[in-house]
């Protein structure tokens, strides 16, 4: 197996802990599955990701919540974002991109560079968590605001 390929096993590996995956706790200590557990695994999203520099990847998982009605302003993300919905409900929309609605339990993914000109709790009296996971290449913050004034024609 390639360094490459062992790095993005580990960050595979890591994400799945972190999300409380089928790795992170499907069996009890003794090895028997809990009566409670409906599915051991199931692949939550398969997304192409873009050409990156193996040399220098990092991944970066981020909780976010969203309290009822609360949203982000517009911002962009310098790497591939792949979302898990843990909580309620979340609206998006990337510019030039219809609004999407995910809940909770439904995968999404951002490719780099994106406007994210919707990033907001679906719900007025619910709130949202979601898990962002950054697949970069290179070191930059995870998100950078995008100015009202550089959207021109956002829908």
């Amino acid at each position: 197996m390639t360094p490459y390929r062992i790095r993005i096993s580990i960050a595979v590996v890591l994400w799945t802990a972190a999300l409380g995956g089928p790795l992170a706790g499907s069996r009890a200590p003794n090895g028997t599955t809990h009566p409670e557990t409906k599915e051991r695994a199931r692949v939550a999203l398969t997304q192409v990701l873009p050409k990156l520099d193996g040399t220098h990847l990092k991944a970066t998982v981020v909780e976010v919540h969203y309290g009822p009605g609360e949203s982000s302003p517009p911002h962009s993300h310098p790497c591939a974002v792949i979302g898990y919905v843990v909580e309620g409900a979340l609206r998006t929309q990337v510019k030039g991109e219809p609004q999407a609605t995910y809940k909770a339990g439904e995968s999404f993914y951002e490719a780099p560079q994106g406007v994210h000109i919707v990033s907001a709790n679906a719900s007025q009296t619910e709130a949202a968590t979601f898990i962002a996971y950054f697949v970069c290449d290179h070191d930059q913050p995870p998100s950078t605001d995008v100015p009202e004034a550089k959207l021109g024609g956002t829908k």
